[in-house]
């Protein structure tokens, strides 16, 4: 289904992981779509993977610097001519016991998983000028937690309630603000958890991420996967879903 034709949709953190997966879902939608990531090779090889211009763009930006997501979606409006959907994928973990989290690790998290999550949706909020949608990336770590993860999971949480509060604030604005909640994605960062608990060794850590897939589903879920639930969240199928933080880790999380 062509859903996005002739649709603008940014993500953040889109040069690998989710994000790229999620990319990749919108384009099969028939959307262009803006890659926003730290400045690198990768952001590059991403976009020129994933098609390039005139339906690809990457736009180098740092989601904890508001100048810095103005400039991005000032960017991506001049190049692109439009912008109708964000995705705030940006995320990073910091794992380790809760009495060995350090004030820096907990002001990163906090700075990229939800200070991040505010600007750039306050940003691509002005440049969305009749409306548009947002789906910001939670996790269910936010609903259920997990050992090692105590600001991971808690910045997770924070996302959770933000979605609720920009839905509230938002709608009046033509604004549709949802979340969604992933389990055990095929991503590098579930391959660091892994490494974590097995403290390095590498067929250890290979064995523990077979263990760690959804039950139910019996297989690790696929970044495009995630991405196509998001493809129907920013549609305008969705939107009687508003302000909603969607659990889709293959039945693990009970609510």
């Amino acid at each position: 289904m062509k859903t996005f034709e002739g649709k603008v949709i940014a993500v953040t953190g889109a040069a690998g992981g989710i994000g790229r997966g999620i990319a990749q879902a919108i384009i099969e939608a028939g959307g262009r779509v803006a890659l926003l990531d730290l400045p690198g090779p990768k952001l590059e090889t991403a976009a020129k993977d994933l098609g390039g211009e005139p339906n690809v763009m990457a736009a180098a930006s740092d989601v904890t610097d508001s100048a810095s997501m103005d400039a991005a979606f000032n960017e991506v409006v001049a190049r692109m001519g439009r912008l109708d959907g964000l995705v705030n994928n940006a995320g990073v973990v910091r794992l380790g016991p809760a009495d060995k989290l350090t004030g820096d690790d907990i002001d990163l998290e906090m700075a990229v998983n939800v200070k991040g999550v505010l600007l750039a949706s306050q940003a691509a909020a002005r440049q969305m000028g009749k409306g548009g949608a947002i789906v910001n990336i939670a996790s269910n770590a936010g609903k259920v937690g997990y050992p090692n993860m105590a600001g991971y999971n808690a910045s997770k949480a924070a996302v959770i309630n933000l979605t609720r509060s920009l839905s509230l604030e938002w709608a009046a604005r033509g604004i549709n603000v949802n979340a969604v909640c992933p389990g055990g994605v095929a991503t590098d960062m579930l391959k660091s958890v892994a490494d974590f608990i097995v403290g390095g060794d590498g067929e250890k850590s290979e064995e523990m991420m077979k263990q760690m897939v959804p039950q139910q589903l019996g297989r690790h879920i696929q970044p495009v996967e995630v991405g196509r639930v998001i493809v129907f969240l920013l549609s305008d199928a969705a939107t009687i879903i508003r302000g909603q933080s969607i659990t889709i880790d293959g039945g693990d999380t009970p609510y």
